[in-house]
């Protein structure tokens, strides 16, 4: 059963029981008309984006990035409900949201996704149940010689 929750302006559905942490502690927004260029470190709560920020987030909680907001930065968080626009990274402890209308242009890491119909994502996932996904190391390159390559180019002249 869902239900709609609604908390400061901000509203979504839930399964019945569910929260996102840092709900209800929405104490850093970047409102509609304001562009940021920088670092955000949130130490505790909820980040919510309706204007533009351009860098790098940082936060223990949830981010929200609304219908109008415009986040190019790469993202640390728990959880990320994404209603605007994404160009960036999302590491995300917990769970991704993206909203119907929404565009995520970037890599994402991720324990849970929500992907609503109607959204533009260009770039890749990784998901474990713990979230300890692990980038695969390159094949090693083997140099070839020059000796090598002097050997087999004379061996078609031969």
């Amino acid at each position: 059963m869902k239900k709609k929750n609604q908390t400061k302006g901000f509203s979504r559905f839930v399964k019945e029981g569910e929260t996102m942490n840092g709900e209800g502690k929405m104490n850093s927004i970047i409102g509609h008309g304001c562009k940021i260029k920088g670092t955000i470190d949130v130490k505790e709560g909820t980040l919510r984006v309706d204007g533009e920020f351009e860098g790098t987030i940082n936060c223990p909680g949830t981010l929200v990035v609304g219908k109008d907001g415009v986040v190019k930065a790469d993202v640390n968080v728990t959880s990320a409900v994404i209603g605007g626009t994404v160009n960036g990274n999302i590491d995300a402890r917990e769970k991704i949201e993206l909203q119907a209308g929404s565009r995520l242009e970037g890599d994402i890491k991720t324990t849970r996704l929500v992907i609503d119909e109607g959204v533009f994502f260009e770039g890749s996932c990784k998901m474990s149940p713990d979230n300890k996904t692990s980038m695969p190391s390159p094949a090693p390159k083997q140099e070839e010689s020059q000796k090598d390559k002097k050997d087999s180019v004379n061996a078609w002249t031969k």
